[in-house]
């Protein structure tokens, strides 16, 4: 399928993200231009592998066939939260990437119209011209990785390194791996940490399609043998990811997560990584003053939507949601991780 762009020299089209070569042609413009690991074809097919959400993964290219730009979409459907076009989805970025704004955004928004959908959400990238733009609700944490691990404990502000350096003297071990066994453990580990806070979890499939097909690894901290903290990373040129991590109720005493991430931080600097990306946090909120006072400074991240009538509610922090979030709290924990993908996977 093709969509005509609109004063501009290039044509936009759907990808077919089953075919390795078109996979690959994508994947070559992303790393070229230094998009994110939500740009990769791998990243949409994973979702879609994972979260049964179709990828509509754009390309626009010009008349000599060479690619001027990509936007990931993923078409979500939800009975809970209703249907929209997310750039990336379950990402924290995505959006344009590439030269060819307007003609992309503009083949977006044709797409959304053929399938009766009502909204398109950019995260990050230009911006299109008209669309509504959000800069207040999230923000990014990344800064370079230090030279070696003594020089990442200086580089904390004073306060939170003295409770790292506490985490250092308790009896934490560190594992690293991606097979199922590590991924079964994460998943548990992160499935209560998501209830504690009330929202639902993730599908483990989407946990596994992400490992199978993408530079990612676990690391999980244990407390005579028992996982007590627990990360999924993603890795791309040079910078690692942290993207879903938690703990235990018990990880809070043992400073379990402070031990992960500078654990993390060593064990991405030996993989080659200069940069650590803290991911995003919503502005004013508890985990975003646990990365400020990591020594990350929060950079807004401006979102884009175009939509007809009112856009989809899905921000857990809206007050609609209060009385669902404290119900969802007091559900048994083996029900929560039940249910939670089936709800999850709609969110997008």
């Amino acid at each position: 399928m093709t969509f005509h762009a609109v004063a501009a020299p290039v044509g936009v089209r759907e990808a077919d993200l089953r075919y390795t070569a078109e996979c690959a042609r994508i994947d070559a413009f992303v790393r070229e231009r230094a998009g994110s690991p939500f740009h990769l074809a791998a990243w949409s097919r994973a979702v879609e592998q994972g979260c049964g959400q179709r990828a509509r993964y754009l390309v626009a290219e010009r008349a000599d066939g060479a690619i001027a730009g990509v936007l990931p979409l993923t078409e979500i459907r939800s009975r809970l939260f209703g249907r929209a076009l997310v750039s990336a989805g379950f990402a924290v970025g995505g959006g344009v990437l590439g030269d060819a704004v307007e003609p992309l955004a503009s083949g977006a928004w044709a797409l959304a119209e053929r399938l009766g959908i009502a909204e398109v959400e950019l995260r990050g990238g230009a911006v299109p011209t008209g669309w509504t733009v959000d800069d207040a609700t999230y923000l990014g944490f990344a800064r370079p990785l230090a030279a070696d691990d003594e020089a990442e404990l200086l580089a904390i502000p004073r306060k939170q390194r003295a409770q790292v350096r506490r985490a250092l003297g308790l009896d934490l071990t560190i594992a690293a791996g991606r097979d199922r066994a590590a991924l079964a453990e994460h998943h548990r580990v992160y499935a209560e940490s998501v209830h504690h806070l009330g929202t639902p979890v993730f599908p483990a499939a989407l946990f596994r399609a992400v490992i199978g097909s993408m530079d990612a690894d676990v690391l999980t901290i244990r407390h005579q043998g028992m996982a007590v903290a627990s990360v999924l990373s993603l890795y791309a040129d040079g910078t690692v990811y942290p993207y879903w991590g938690g703990g235990r109720a018990a990880a809070r005493g043992l400073r379990a997560n402070d031990r992960m991430y500078l654990a993390l931080m060593s064990h991405a600097r030996a993989r080659g990584c200069t940069r650590f990306d803290f991911g995003r946090s919503k502005a004013g909120t508890g985990a975003a003053a646990f990365k400020k006072n990591w020594g990350f400074e929060g950079t807004p991240l401006a979102y884009a939507k175009r939509s007809v009538g009112a856009a989809r509610a899905v921000n857990p922090l809206d007050s609609r949601y209060a009385a669902k979030v404290a119900l969802w709290k007091r559900l048994p924990l083996p029900v929560a991780t039940a249910i939670g993908p089936w709800i999850s996977r709609g969110l997008g």
